[in-house]
Parts: structure tokens; sequence; C-alpha cells
């Protein structure tokens, strides 16, 4: 049995899962692992390796969604779906200035006739 090398508790793996009646079996070691270690780099997108029967390995890059946002787990806590969060940033909108909204318009004109060009 392999001790955890947590040093605030010094059990081992198959004496945790015993004390807390987990469905996570005992041949399972977390030791070393990191917790949330993928929680920043996900909105860049990822890798998946998929290694099939044959010996050949697919892999797939996954990318958000064009627009897709991440909230912040304060900022999600306040905000149930999406519509919540449209509809919060539209009242916001509105208490912009009519001329530097017009101006930002202008700049996203602008930046999309750069990108067709």
């Amino acid at each position: 049995m392999k001790k955890s090398k947590n040093k605030i508790s010094e059990i081992t793996n198959s004496e945790f899962l015993k004390k807390n009646n987990s469905d996570i079996k005992p041949e399972y070691d977390f030791t070393g692992a990191v917790r949330g270690r993928a929680y920043r780099p996900l909105h860049l997108g990822y890798t998946i390796k998929i290694h099939k029967s044959d010996g050949t390995t697919e892999i797939q890059e996954v990318k958000p969604r064009g627009g897709a946002i991440i909230l912040e787990p304060d900022v999600r806590a306040y905000f149930p779906n999406a519509e919540s969060v449209n509809a919060a940033l539209r009242s916001l909108i509105k208490l912009v200035p009519t001329k530097r909204a017009q101006n930002i318009r202008a700049a996203k004109r602008v930046g999309k006739k750069r990108a067709v060009a």
C-alpha cells in the first residue's frame, strides 16, 4: 500500500476509501495528482487522444465555440444561464453614452474589414 504524500493526512488510498465509503476503486492511485490542474487552460482549447483497438491514435483538437466566454465562479453564482447574463449586459449597455457605443460599433466594423482583406 502506498502512503499519501499529503502531510495533513497520512492514510493510504484504500484506508481513505473505506473510511469515506467512496465509489472510487481502491486500485486508483491519485498520489501526485493536482486538483484543478487543467481548469485554466480549458478556455484555450484542449486535445483529446483516442487510442483505437487497431493500434492507431486519433487526435482531436477541441476549442470553445466562437464568442464563448468563461465566467469566474463568483460571477457565475449570480447567473443561472446565458439569458440572465445577456439581460444584465444589455442593461449595462443602455448606460453607456451613445457616442461611445457608436465608436465601439465603428471599431468592430473596421476590424471585420481588416479580417476579410
